[in-house]
């Protein structure tokens, strides 16, 4: 089947952006299509089972109506995979994450690579101090992928490691012991999808929060995957919690190498897998810095102070 199409009103920039650098959209397209694609100017014609020829269109005016701006590879990929929303972007050209927080969106320019690297990555580390968003802006793409059907669930699990304190005995069943560790990855879900959807996707088994302990001999597929405080893992722990990763599935690792609350003499498996993974392909690492800071300005003026205190006594 041969379809034409003419893509009105004529923006050369508009067509730019949309068939991408060398045409590197349209070849990405055809390939994920498997059908054929030629354009002089505005006139496109698209070669292919009709099916396939059909989708193709849709994806073309899909991107022609975000091609103000130029189009990252990934959107064109999502879009290829059913997701007309992929490429929803906020008049500054940040990207918007489908959450109850209509306001969502990078303030930073190290929250718009952490957000672009965890669209384009399986996996993504977010590196650097408290009040950064490194979490909050993981459990917001989480939130975001499950809204688009991207993913089946959404797991979170951070190590059950006291922060320089003894709790001593909790009372109480399995969920009561831990709800403390994880109470923060609670508290961000409850703001991106309010209560009562939080209580129904747990029902739905469509969450799940758990200890880190908890994760080993599972095979996670078709899942978004957060490790919240990593810092705190040991390096045996974080090579078992990344290839728990599964088809289908994308994680993101966060945490604060400046807190870490192991036992004196203990390796972090933060600090030990940006070392070693540093070059594996298909992985990004985002740093932050006390720049990023998004709460009280006192917050930001703490981290330095803390980090001058280290560098002096180092």
């Amino acid at each position: 089947m041969i379809l034409r199409h003419a893509f009105t009103p004529l923006s050369n920039t508009r067509l730019a952006h949309l068939c991408g650098p060398m045409d590197e959209h349209l070849r990405t397209i055809e390939a994920g299509l498997q059908v054929a694609i030629s354009h002089r100017q505005e006139q496109f014609k698209i070669e292919g089972a009709k099916k396939h020829a059909e989708r193709a269109l849709v994806v073309l005016q899909a991107l022609y109506e975000i091609a103000a701006r130029p189009i990252r590879a990934d959107t064109v990929q999502l879009m290829l995979a059913g997701d007309e929303r992929a490429g929803a972007e906020a008049a500054d050209g940040s990207r918007l994450l489908s959450t109850r927080r209509t306001d969502l969106k990078a303030r930073t320019p190290n929250q718009s690579v952490y957000l672009d690297n965890i669209a384009g990555h399986d996996i993504t580390f977010g590196i650097g101090p408290a009040g950064t968003g490194k979490t909050f802006l993981a459990v917001a793409c989480a939130v975001d992928a499950l809204e688009r059907q991207a993913v089946q669930r959404i797991l979170l699990t951070r190590p059950a490691v006291e922060a320089g304190e003894r709790l001593g005995f909790l009372p109480g069943d399995l969920t009561q012991k831990v709800d403390p560790y994880l109470r923060p990855l609670y508290d961000a879900l409850y703001d991106l999808m309010g209560f009562d959807r939080v209580a129904k996707a747990f029902e739905r088994a469509q969450l799940e929060i758990a200890p880190l302990a908890f994760m080993r001999g599972r095979t996670l597929n078709h899942a978004f995957v957060i490790l919240d405080e990593a810092q705190n893992t040991t390096p045996e722990q974080m090579k078992m919690f990344l290839t728990r990763i599964g088809f289908g599935s994308k994680c993101v690792v966060t945490g604060d190498i400046s807190q870490i609350d192991l036992p004196k003499g203990t390796t972090s498996g933060l600090i030990d897998a940006e070392r070693v993974l540093k070059r594996v392909k298909g992985l990004a690492f985002t740093r932050f810095t006390s720049r990023d800071v998004v709460r009280h300005p006192l917050v930001a003026r703490i981290v330095d102070a803390y980090d001058a205190q280290r560098k002096a006594s180092a």
